[in-house]
């Protein structure tokens, strides 16, 4: 399932909607390696990309978080620490099972389902706070 950028998951602070977006777009060359039976290799390369880029994102809106003293910012990086150890097991099992048709839906609903709610609950109100602080 290809998932697509829209203006309503946009935060308002370009630094973070950018590194979504590049998300998305790693996102999408993944699922399409699995659909067209691309090499393990290169889903594994996409794996791993997602895995350190999905580091570096959350260590992004993170450092806004403390930067700004953003009261939400324990639960929000208790939903980066649960997104990384579930997604942690899935590479696991990828590596395991290769790409049969439940790691491909567990993988739709962590990195597709997971994703858009938190942009839309979570990040969204993060970048609202940051709009207050940084006139964004």
């Amino acid at each position: 399932m290809a998932i697509e950028w829209s203006d309503d998951l946009s935060t308002g602070v370009a630094e973070i909607d950018n590194q979504h977006k590049e998300l998305f777009r790693r996102i999408n060359d993944l699922f399409d390696a699995c659909n067209q039976g691309k090499g393990r290799e290169k889903v594994v390369e996409i794996i791993e990309f997602l895995e350190s880029y999905v580091v570096e994102h959350f260590g992004t809106e993170e450092n806004y978080m403390k930067k700004y003293s953003y009261a939400g910012y324990s639960g929000h990086l208790a939903n980066h620490t649960e997104f990384i150890k579930n997604f942690s097991v899935l590479k696991k099992d990828f590596e395991a099972e290769g790409p049969n048709a439940d790691i491909v839906i567990r993988m739709n609903h962590l990195l597709v389902e997971w994703l858009i709610n938190h942009i839309r609950k979570v990040d969204k109100a993060l970048g609202a706070f940051l709009k207050t602080k940084t006139g964004a």
